[in-house]
C-alpha cells in the first residue's frame, strides 16, 4: 500500500476513535476524501479495510457505516492477541531463530532506533513504524511452527483494535506520540533479546505485556485522560480489571 493510503487509514481511524466520526454514522467516498484532500480512490480502499477490521460495517450494496464498539469488546481481544502472540514467541524462543528470522527481527529494531533517534516524529515517520511494526510481529507469528495460532490471530484481527496493524494516531500530539510508539520499540527489544536467548518464558511474558501495553499502559502516555485529541475509546479507567 502507498504511503498516501496508509495515511488515509490512520486518520480515519483517529477520526472514528475520537468520535469525529460517530457511531452509526454513514460513510461517503466524496466528503471524506475532500476532507482529508485526497482522491476517492485512498478512501475507498481504507474504507474496505477498516471494514475488515471491525470498526465499520457494511450498509446497503457498497456503502459503510461506523460500527459501535464497546471498551469490553477491545480489552477481551487484545487479551486474546496477547495470548496468542505469546504463545508464537514462546514456541520461536523454544525452537531458536534461523539465521534470516533473526536478520529480519534486528533489521526492523535497527531500523525503528533510526527512526526515533531524533527525539521528534511526525506522521511519515509513524507510516514507517506501522511497516517494521508489522514485519516485526508477522515474522514471529509466521516462523513460530504452529499455523493454528496464526489462523487464530487472523480471525481475532476482525475485532477493532485487536490487530498489531490498528494504530491510531493523534497528530494534535505527536510529542505523546513518540514516548508511546518509542516504548513499543523498546519493547521489541526486549523481546528479541528473549528470542535470542532462547527464553521461552520470558518471550511469552513479555509479548503478552507488549499486546496490552496500548489499553494498560494509556494513562503514562496522556492518552484518555481528558480532551485535546486523547483516544476516548481507549481510557484505561474503563478498561481497568
Amino acid at each position: 500500500m502507498s504511503k498516501q493510503g496508509q495515511r488515509v487509514i490512520l486518520s480515519l481511524r483517529q477520526m472514528i476513535v475520537n468520535g469525529d466520526l460517530a457511531a452509526g454514522e454513514r460513510l461517503r467516498e466524496e466528503s471524506l476524501a475532500e476532507r482529508l484532500g485526497v482522491s476517492r480512490t485512498p478512501i475507498r480502499v481504507a474504507l474496505k479495510l477498516l471494514a475488515q477490521e471491525g470498526l465499520l460495517q457494511t450498509v446497503g450494496a457498497r456503502g459503510y457505516a461506523v460500527r459501535e464498539i464497546s471498551t469490553e469488546e477491545i480489552r477481551n481481544a487484545v487479551d486474546v492477541r496477547g495470548v496468542l502472540e505469546g504463545m508464537a514467541a514462546r514456541l520461536l524462543a523454544e525452537a531458536g531463530m534461523t539465521e534470516a528470522v533473526c536478520k529480519t527481527l534486528k533489521q526492523c529494531l535497527d531500523e525503528g532506533d533510526k527512526l526515533f533517534s531524533s527525539g521528534a516524529i511526525d506522521e511519515e515517520d509513524v507510516v514507517s513504524f506501522h511497516d517494521l511494526n508489522m514485519t516485526f510481529h508477522n515474522t514471529i507469528i509466521d516462523n513460530c511452527g504452529n499455523g493454528a495460532v496464526k489462523s487464530a490471530i487472523m480471525l481475532n484481527d476482525h475485532i477493532p483494535f485487536a490487530s498489531v496493524s490498528s494504530i491510531a494516531i493523534d497528530s494534535s500530539a505527536m510529542d505523546r506520540e513518540y514516548l508511546r510508539l518509542t516504548f513499543a520499540n523498546v519493547q521489541h527489544h526486549l523481546v528479541f533479546d528473549a528470542l535470542i536467548n532462547r527464553q521461552g518464558t520470558r518471550a511469552e511474558a513479555l509479548m503478552r505485556e507488549h499486546a496490552n501495553a496500548a489499553l494498560r499502559y494509556a494513562d503514562i502516555f496522556g492518552v484518555g485522560g481528558g480532551d485535546n485529541g486523547a483516544i476516548k475509546m481507549l481510557r484505561t479507567d474503563q478498561l481497568s480489571d
